[in-house]
C-alpha cells in the first residue's frame, strides 16, 4: 500500500463509520461538486463514483438533509415501526410530486398499524428489512436502493424513500401524484376523422396510449436521463423484429451523447441529434398524435418521447412523410390521393408564386397575356417602389400577421389574422403602397402554405420563398430556376439517419412510391416502407 493510499484508510477510518470504515456524512459530501452531479440508475459504470449509504439512520439522514438543504418542500417523517419498543425509520419524499392519499394509507398507516403484530421480527435487521419490504408497504411498486445519487434521482421522481435503522439499503416507494394535463386533442393537428386523442406532458401516459394502439410484447421502451441539472426522462420505442438495430442503435447513440446542464423540451434533443444543423429543413418529423406515432412503428421507424413535453420525435423523416398525415389512411384511396395532389401544389405554390410574378413582371412582361399585363401594367401605375419591395413590403407584413396571431389568445388571434390582413391590404392598396394584383399573390401564397400539415417544413418553404424572392430580382427566371437548382442539391445531399431526404424520389424505389404523392389502395400496401429497412418486410397477407 502506498503512503498516500494509507493516509487516506487512516482518515477515512477515523471520519467515517468505526464500525464498518465507511466514509462519513461530512467527508463526502465536502468532495469536489462536480462529482455528485445526479446520475441515472441507467448510467454506464465509472460515469460517477457511487456514494454508499450506512448502516446507521442518523449518518444516512445526514447525508439527505446535506445535499437537499434549503428545500423547503422534502418532508421528512420519522417513524417507530413496531411500537415503543420497535425500530426507527424516516419517510423521505417531496410535497407536491407525491399522492398523499397513497403516502398515508399504503406507507405510514400500514408501518405503524401492521407493524406491531409482527414484533418478532424487530430483533433483526435482516428479517427487519425483507418484513417491511415484503410484507408491510402495501405499494405495488418497489426498488431498493444502495447509491446516494440513484436513490435522489428517484425521490426527484416523485418516490417515497424509506431509510430504515440498521439497514444499508433505502427502500423507493412509487406513490407519485402530481398535476397534470390530462389527454385532450391536439390543439396544433386539427383532424375530420381519426382518433381525438393527443399527447399530454407525461411521458407514462404518453407510453400508455402507444401501448393501447400496439399490443405487442415487441413493443420496446428504453429510459434515459438526459440533463445534467434537469435528469429528463427520455424514453426510445422502437419494434423490435421490425426496426432495424442499427437505425436504433444510432438512435441510442446519438442520445447518450447529449451532455447539456437541461432538456425542457423535445426540440432540445431534435435539434442535439440531427444530422445538418445548418439546413434550413426538418429531418426529424415531430407530432402531438399517438396514432401518427403508431404508425410509424409500424413501418419500422423509432419514436422518441421527452418528459414534460406532448411532441413526440420520430425518425428517419424524409420530406415526403413531412407532407403525409396519418388521416390520408383513413379516407378511400382516390380522396387521398386528390388531396395530396392539392397538397404538394400548395407547397409549390407557397415556394414559387412570389418570385415568378416579380420575374415576370420586372423582366418577361411578354410571358403574361397581353390582357393581364394591360390590367397589371394600370394596376402598379403610380406604385413608388419595385415589385422586389413591393412584394417584400406584403410578404413581411403577412409574416407579422402571422406571428402575432400565434402569440395571442387563440379567438383574437384568428380575428387579428383575418381582419388585419384585409384592412392592411385594401388600405395599401388604397395608399398607392401596393398594387391590387401584388396583393391577391400574396394572398393566393398564404392559403397555399396553411395546406402543408407540417410546421417545420410550412417554415423552411417560408424561409426559402424570400431566397428565391431575391434570385427572381437579380437574374429574373433564370434567378428561379438556379434558386431551384440549389434547393434540390441541398435535399438530394440531405439526410436522416442515414436515409436520404428526398426518398422514394432520389434514389428512385419504385416499391415505395405507393405511399408518395400518390396513395395506393390498402391492400397494395403489402409491405413496409423499404428506405428504414425494416426486418420484416410484409405488412398484409394476400
Amino acid at each position: 500500500m502506498s503512503p498516500t493510499s494509507r493516509r487516506y484508510f487512516r482518515k477515512t477510518r477515523k471520519i467515517g463509520n468505526h464500525h464498518t470504515g465507511e466514509a462519513g456524512p461530512s467527508e463526502i459530501l465536502d468532495k469536489p461538486p462536480q462529482r455528485y452531479r445526479l446520475a441515472s440508475p441507467l448510467a454506464d459504470e465509472g460515469e460517477a463514483r457511487p456514494i454508499p449509504f450506512h448502516y446507521n439512520l442518523e449518518a444516512n439522514l445526514k447525508l439527505f438533509q446535506a445535499l437537499l438543504k434549503d428545500c423547503q418542500d422534502v418532508v421528512y417523517r420519522r417513524l417507530k415501526i413496531g411500537g415503543l419498543e420497535g425500530r426507527e425509520a424516516v419517510l423521505i419524499y417531496i410535497d407536491g410530486l407525491v399522492d398523499n392519499h397513497m403516502v398515508d394509507t399504503q406507507v405510514v398507516k400500514a408501518l405503524l398499524l401492521e407493524a406491531p403484530l409482527a414484533t418478532p421480527f424487530l430483533t433483526s435487521p435482516g428479517w427487519f428489512f425483507r418484513q417491511v419490504r415484503d410484507s408491510l408497504v402495501t405499494v405495488a411498486h418497489i426498488q431498493e436502493m444502495k447509491d446516494l445519487r440513484e436513490a435522489t434521482l428517484f425521490l426527484m421522481s416523485g418516490f417515497a424513500l424509506l431509510l430504515l435503522d440498521g439497514v444499508k439499503e433505502v427502500l423507493a416507494l412509487e406513490v407519485c401524484g402530481w398535476e397534470h394535463r390530462g389527454v385532450e386533442e391536439p390543439p396544433a393537428e386539427s383532424l375530420i376523422r381519426g382518433s381525438r386523442e393527443g399527447f399530454s406532458e407525461c411521458l407514462r401516459t404518453n407510453t400508455t396510449l402507444l401501448r393501447r394502439r400496439i399490443r405487442d410484447p415487441q413493443l420496446k421502451l428504453k429510459i434515459h436521463f438526459l440533463g445534467r441539472r434537469t435528469r429528463t426522462a427520455v424514453g426510445i420505442m422502437y419494434l423490435a423484429g421490425v426496426a432495424d438495430p442499427a437505425l436504433v442503435g444510432e438512435v441510442e447513440r446519438r442520445i447518450k451523447g447529449i451532455d447539456i446542464d437541461g432538456i425542457l423540451e423535445s426540440a432540445f434533443i431534435e435539434q442535439l441529434i440531427e444530422d445538418k444543423w445548418s439546413s434550413p429543413f426538418s429531418q426529424i418529423q415531430n407530432t402531438e398524435r399517438p396514432d401518427e406515432a403508431a404508425a410509424a412503428l409500424l413501418e419500422g421507424r423509432v419514436v422518441i418521447l421527452t418528459d414534460n413535453t406532448p411532441f413526440a420525435l420520430i425518425v428517419p423523416a424524409t420530406f415526403n412523410t413531412l407532407l403525409h398525415t396519418p388521416e390520408d389512411f383513413y379516407h378511400r384511396w382516390f380522396i387521398t390521393v386528390l388531396i395530396r395532389l392539392l397538397r404538394f401544389l400548395g407547397s409549390i405554390l407557397a415556394l414559387i408564386l412570389p418570385s415568378m410574378y416579380i420575374a415576370m413582371v420586372s423582366f418577361n412582361p411578354e410571358m403574361i397575356p397581353t390582357s393581364l399585363a394591360i390590367s397589371i401594367g394600370a394596376g402598379r401605375e403610380g406604385i413608388p417602389f419595385p415589385t422586389i419591395i413591393e412584394a417584400f413590403i406584403m410578404e413581411s407584413t403577412l409574416e407579422l400577421l402571422r406571428e402575432a396571431g400565434i402569440r395571442l389568445p387563440s379567438p383574437l388571434g384568428q380575428t387579428l389574422g383575418v381582419v388585419g390582413a384585409i384592412i392592411l391590404g385594401q388600405a395599401a392598396v388604397q395608399a398607392g403602397i401596393v398594387s391590387s394584383a401584388m396583393v391577391i399573390v400574396v394572398s393566393l401564397t398564404a392559403i397555399a402554405g396553411f395546406v402543408i400539415p407540417s410546421y417545420d417544413a410550412a417554415i423552411a418553404i417560408r424561409i426559402l420563398r424570400f431566397f428565391l424572392m431575391i434570385m427572381a430580382a437579380i437574374f429574373g427566371l433564370y434567378g428561379i430556376i438556379l434558386g431551384l437548382m440549389l434547393i434540390l442539391v441541398h435535399l438530394v445531399t440531405l439526410k436522416s439517419f442515414g436515409v436520404p431526404y428526398l426518398k422514394p424520389w432520389a434514389p428512385w424505389t419504385l416499391q415505395d412510391l405507393k405511399d408518395s404523392v400518390y396513395r395506393a389502395p390498402l391492400f397494395k400496401h403489402r409491405t413496409r416502407p423499404l428506405y428504414v429497412k425494416p426486418l420484416e418486410e410484409k405488412r398484409i397477407g394476400e
